[in-house]
């Protein structure tokens, strides 16, 4: 198109080659323009991909740190279950120790009372 233009008359010649290099001029902007777009649309699938990639990695954390949860939700449960038995185990022992002092005072009784009357 450039060579067919420079070899027309003078007066057409300088308007069509303005016009040439104004379309070249246009064309290079978008060139431009569309390796940006380009460019903009391999980032975002690079993104996408690492984004989507974190996810599972995330996924595969989450699953970790739900497991570990559970696992010491699990043992904390049996330790107080524990706690219950052993709170259990010294209330029935603090009953019994009641009852053995009481069965002590009364026998401290009764050997005072008999020591009084064998006097």
């Amino acid at each position: 198109m450039d060579l067919e233009a420079r070899s027309l008359q003078p007066n057409v010649k300088a308007v069509l080659l303005a016009k040439l290099r104004e379309y070249k001029s246009d064309l290079n902007n978008l060139k431009s323009e569309h390796k940006r777009l380009a460019s903009a649309n391999s980032n975002q699938a690079a993104r996408d991909d690492l984004l989507e990639s974190g996810m599972a990695d995330a996924m595969s954390v989450s699953a970790n740190q739900r497991g570990r949860l559970m696992m010491s939700t699990e043992r904390l449960n049996e330790s107080s279950d524990r706690i219950k038995e052993s709170r259990r185990t010294m209330l029935e022992t603090k009953e019994l120790g009641v009852s053995i002092l009481q069965d002590l005072h009364q026998q401290r009784q009764s050997l005072l009372h008999a020591n009084d009357t064998n006097k």
